[in-house]
């Protein structure tokens, strides 16, 4: 474990995964999946502006979660002389970042909403002193979050399950009869605090422990402009790509539809675009080129993706994959690869698929990081409306550093964004940041 701030909690936390480690290798089956499910909370930390509600509309029965709102102070807390909803410079406020009241003790999810992205805002009548406060005294363990396998690349976790699997006779080669019937349509469960990643569980400085120093940064920006400036540059406003992480994030790729033969499982899922994954079964990746790779030597926005079975559970490692952002999530670089493995499961609520997902990424996190999710299965492929594809047309624009909506016949000046780079960063850099010190970072992509 890389411990980048806190370093006491983070030597205790690495005390505590090893002795999980410990325990949960010996109770499984298996070095590389089948660790016990993470811990579902029973509280947020807030601000939820809706509440417990995950869907469209406002419903009377599920009034906001915050702890203060419209100035007020919550009881027992200093707050700081400066916060990221008022600061000047973000920047200058390193020592700050890792202290919750920085954050008015909100969840990413939080910030991200608490202007109105989410129907209701909790930015009071006086903007920004009277923005809501989530709970300071409720956090998710960040042992909970960091993978509890004891490999430290995509490429050694994927290699000791296929041994493992070769070790028992497998891997399992399906012919369309025997192939597990996993075809249909799924509902990715979004109650708010099913996983960490959907980010209504998680104190800032918690979240920040996950990341390297650099993108530690890039979070701090993100957070600043959801909150200080409300100047969010969410991809799917403008028709950017969706990203490969967006099909885990809460408001997108719930609905998902997976088509299955022996050589190839299809994983689509909408967002303000359709995603697409295209599990390639019983293949190698070429390890010639800068990540393992299936084609060219050029990122994929949602990677390529190569798996074989053990049974009834799909083992898969994808890579290539081009480093984006996603909605109250972190930045990933190109080095991003994750294993993923799919189980069927069988609970009170129904039947459908158990989706656990460990991520890598030397570049941004500081160690790897898991997610868990669980997929009820709502019909066949053949009932129902047909699954839409989703395509995006553009009728916002960042005119002037803000998604603007245009009307037909608009006329407007256009800066071409950086798509491969940050093209947030450099909208939120040129119309928001005037005056702050951003520090110096090699553009790898500039054609100047």
């Amino acid at each position: 474990m890389q411990c980048y701030r806190n370093r006491l909690v983070c030597l205790m936390a690495t005390a505590i995964t090893l002795i999980t480690l410990t325990t949960t290798t010996s109770a499984q089956q298996s070095v590389g999946r089948g660790a016990p499910d993470p811990m579902m909370p029973e509280n947020l930390v807030g601000t939820e502006t809706k509440g417990w509600w995950a869907g469209a509309g406002i419903p009377p029965e599920y009034p906001p979660i915050y702890a203060t709102r419209d100035g007020e102070i919550p009881a027992g807390v200093d707050p700081l002389p400066v916060d990221i909803f008022g600061t000047r410079d973000f920047y200058k406020d390193e020592d700050l970042w890792f202290d919750k009241r920085y954050y008015k003790c909100n969840s990413p999810s939080g910030l991200e909403q608490i202007w109105g992205a989410y129907e209701v805002a909790m930015v009071g009548d006086n903007p920004p002193v009277t923005a809501a406060w989530g709970f300071c005294d409720r956090d998710y363990p960040r042992e909970e979050i960091v993978s509890p396998y004891p490999f430290r690349t995509a490429a050694a976790h994927y290699q000791a399950l296929l041994e493992e699997t070769k070790a028992k006779g497998g891997p399992t080669i399906h012919t369309q009869a025997t192939l597990p019937d996993w075809n249909g349509r799924y509902d990715r469960r979004k109650d708010k605090n099913a996983t960490w990643y959907y980010g209504a569980i998680t104190q800032v400085p918690t979240y920040l422990t996950l990341l390297t120093p650099e993108y530690q940064r890039r979070f701090v920006q993100q957070m600043y402009h959801y909150t200080g400036s409300s100047a969010p540059q969410w991809p799917g406003s403008y028709c950017w790509p969706e990203g490969f992480m967006r099909r885990l994030a809460q408001y997108g790729g719930s609905s998902v539809q997976i088509l299955m033969t022996p050589d190839m499982v299809l994983d689509m899922r909408n967002a303000a675009k359709t995603t697409l994954t295209q599990i390639q079964i019983g293949r190698e990746f070429d390890m010639s080129g800068v990540v393992p790779r299936l084609g060219p030597d050029v990122p994929q926005w949602f990677g390529e993706t190569i798996g074989f079975w053990d049974g009834d559970a799909l083992i898969t490692w994808t890579s290539n994959v081009q480093g984006w952002i996603s909605h109250g999530g972190f930045e990933f670089s190109n080095k991003f690869q994750t294993i993923e493995i799919h189980t069927p499961f069988a609970d009170e609520r129904g039947e459908g698929l158990k989706h656990e997902i460990i991520m890598y990424d030397e570049e941004a996190f500081a160690d790897p990081l898991r997610i868990v999710q669980h997929m009820d299965k709502t019909r066949e492929l053949n009932e129902g409306d047909p699954m839409v594809y989703m395509e995006c047309v553009a009728t916002n624009y960042p005119i002037d550093g803000l998604a603007t909506p245009t009307t037909p016949g608009y006329t407007l000046e256009y800066d071409m964004p950086n798509i491969p780079g940050r093209p947030w960063a450099d909208i939120w850099e040129k119309y928001h940041e005037e005056g702050m010190e951003q520090p110096e970072e090699e553009d790898f992509f500039s054609f100047e």
